[in-house]
C-alpha cells in the first residue's frame, strides 16, 4: 500500500519533442522500381525549366522550417557516398543530378551550411517462409498474378500521379492528409489478402516485410539520428511511406509531425506570380 502511491507526486510535463517535417515526394528521376510505374512519355525532366524554378521555390520555401538534420530515402550503407558527393556540391564541383536527394535535400542543406544529409532507408525483412515462395517460380508466378489482376481493382483507390504538370502542385496533392489515408488503405487489399491455401497469411507476412517491417526500420533509422529534442528533421522520402511514417510520428513521445502543406502552398503562390 506505501508503494502505490510514490508516483503521484510526478510532474506531468511533456518532455519536448523533436520536430520532424516529412516531405513525401514522386521520385524526380523515375527510378520505376515500383509496382507503379512511370511511362517515358510521361515522365518530366526536372532539369528543364520550369520545372527548376519551381524546385528552387520549393527549397526556399522548406528553408523556412529551418531544419538542422535532413534525412534521405538512402541505405545507410551508402552514406559515405552521400556524405562525398554532398560535399563536393558543397564545394561547387558537382552538378546536381535529377534525383529529390540531390534536387531538393543538396540544395536545402548547402543553403542551411548543413554539414551532412543523413541516409535512413531500409528495405525490410520476409520471413523465412516468403523467402522460400520468391525462390519457386511456380509459386511466384501465382503470387504475381493474384498481385496484378486482383479482384480488389473494384475499389476506386487514388492512384500516384502518372503525369506531373506542376511539381508543387503534385507535392501538395502527396502530401493532403486524405490522400495519405487513402493510400494507406491499400496495404489492406492486394497482396495483403493473398492465399496459397484458405486460412493462411501468405500476403499478410509479405505485406509486413515489404512495407510494415520496412517503415518500422525507417522509423528507427530516424531515432538513431535524433540526439536531441531540439532537433529540427526534414525527410524527403517516396510519398507512399508517409501513409506508414505519418502515424507513428503523430502517435510518438519523440517526434512533433510537422506537415509540409503551408509551405508548399507558400512556394505555389510565389510560382504562380
Amino acid at each position: 500500500m506505501l508503494i502505490i502511491p510514490t508516483s503521484f507526486g510526478q510532474s506531468n510535463d511533456v518532455p519536448k519533442q523533436a520536430q520532424i517535417m516529412t516531405l513525401g515526394v514522386f521520385h524526380f528521376a523515375y527510378h520505376n522500381l515500383d509496382v507503379v510505374k512511370t511511362e517515358k512519355k510521361d515522365q518530366i525532366s526536372v532539369l528543364d525549366e520550369p520545372y527548376q524554378s519551381e524546385i528552387i521555390e520549393i527549397c526556399k520555401a522548406i528553408e523556412e522550417f529551418k531544419p538542422n538534420k535532413i534525412a534521405i530515402e538512402a541505405l545507410p550503407a551508402k552514406q559515405y557516398q552521400i556524405d562525398s558527393l554532398y560535399s563536393l556540391y558543397k564545394s561547387d564541383r558537382l552538378t546536381l543530378d535529377k534525383d529529390e536527394i540531390y534536387q531538393l535535400a543538396f540544395r536545402i542543406g548547402k543553403n542551411l551550411n548543413l554539414p551532412q544529409i543523413y541516409c535512413v532507408n531500409d528495405w525490410g525483412k520476409h520471413y523465412a517462409t516468403l523467402e522460400a515462395l520468391f525462390d519457386d517460380s511456380i509459386r511466384s508466378a501465382n503470387f504475381e498474378d493474384y498481385y496484378l489482376n486482383s479482384p480488389d481493382s473494384v475499389y476506386k483507390l487514388p492512384k500516384p500521379s502518372g503525369i506531373v504538370n506542376s511539381i508543387v502542385n503534385e507535392l501538395i496533392e502527396l502530401n493532403d492528409p486524405q490522400h495519405i489515408k487513402d493510400r494507406l488503405s491499400v496495404y489492406l487489399l492486394t497482396p495483403f489478402k493473398y492465399e496459397e491455401q484458405n486460412g493462411d497469411f501468405i500476403g499478410v507476412d509479405f505485406e509486413t516485410g515489404r512495407w510494415f517491417n520496412r517503415n518500422l526500420r525507417i522509423f528507427r533509422n530516424l531515432q538513431r539520428i535524433t540526439s536531441n529534442p531540439d532537433d529540427r528533421i526534414l525527410l524527403i522520402i517516396g510519398a507512399e511511406h508517409i501513409n506508414l511514417l505519418n502515424y507513428l510520428f503523430d502517435v510518438s513521445k519523440e517526434f512533433d509531425l510537422v506537415t509540409p502543406l503551408p509551405y508548399l502552398e507558400n512556394a505555389k503562390i510565389k510560382i504562380d506570380l
